[in-house]
């Protein structure tokens, strides 16, 4: 996979069928060969976003705490910087994406304790029980 070689359509175009603003018609997809044989892939769990007038940074990086810990900070590993217009592509781009994904599969709920269906924990014996084996 990684000397994969593909055509690919970028967040780089213009929306694809209907009408630009103004009555204009859109421009079609274009595709753009990609060249894959470089690219490395890594996982993150956590995002910071920040910015300057001109540009946006994405910091990314792994959580490995259940709950905020002060004394261990969240290593950031990598940092994309992107203009506005570029980061709006991906915004438009990220957002297609999830709403496909939710329709297939449910809606994606971010709050954690929404998403929990019973106790973390396991329920303890009472004190005039004994454990079973």
């Amino acid at each position: 996979m990684a000397d994969e070689t593909r055509s690919s359509s970028s967040t780089g175009s213009e929306p694809a069928g209907g009408s630009a603003p103004g009555g204009q018609q859109a421009q079609p997809l274009r595709d753009f060969v990609v060249d894959a044989s470089n690219m490395s892939t890594h996982y993150a769990n956590f995002a910071r976003v920040t910015g300057t007038p001109e540009e946006l940074i994405l910091d990314f990086g792994l959580n490995t705490q259940m709950v905020p810990n002060p004394t261990e900070p969240v290593k950031l590993t990598h940092r994309l910087v992107l203009n506005f217009y570029t980061a709006k592509r991906l915004l438009l781009a990220l957002n297609a994406a999830i709403q496909q994904h939710e329709r297939v599969y449910g809606v994606l709920e971010i709050d954690v304790q929404k998403r929990i269906k019973g106790p973390l924990m396991p329920p303890q014996p009472s004190a005039g029980s004994r454990p079973t084996m």
